[in-house]
């Protein structure tokens, strides 16, 4: 079992920045690759989108076209916490932010992903 809790949601200014945080517990040794997803309001019970990914080992990262350039993820494997830093937000990009793990490979569909936190909510005002 893996467990993933999240932090560093907040409100946060057009153009702003926001540093958002995963611990991570459980059997860590057995994840392949971490994630990040978010889901805008009103899309509940749509597939959440794919924002980023690193591999636990090796580190090799992953991102979709709409977010190349402005958010950045990374792990610290001593402290068991994954990162992301996001930067020049916009409106659009209000979401609850999740981070999710999974044991095998690595893929921006959220169907690979086992394991996911609750989730902290990105509010970005114009």
């Amino acid at each position: 079992q893996v467990q993933l809790v999240e932090s560093g949601g907040g409100l946060v200014q057009a153009g702003g920045s926001r540093r958002l945080s995963c611990v991570v517990s459980g059997l860590t040794s057995t994840i392949s690759t971490l994630a990040w997803f978010r889901q805008a309001p009103g899309m509940e019970g749509m597939e959440r989108e794919f924002v980023a990914a690193i591999r636990w080992s090796g580190g090799r990262t992953y991102y979709p076209g709409s977010v190349k350039g402005r958010f950045a993820i990374s792990r610290d494997n001593a402290k068991k916490m994954v990162y992301m830093e996001t930067h020049t937000l916009e409106p659009e990009d209000t979401s609850v932010f999740s981070c999710a793990a999974t044991l095998a490979g690595s893929s921006p569909s959220s169907g690979l992903y086992a394991y996911w936190g609750q989730g902290t909510p990105v509010t970005v005002s114009s």
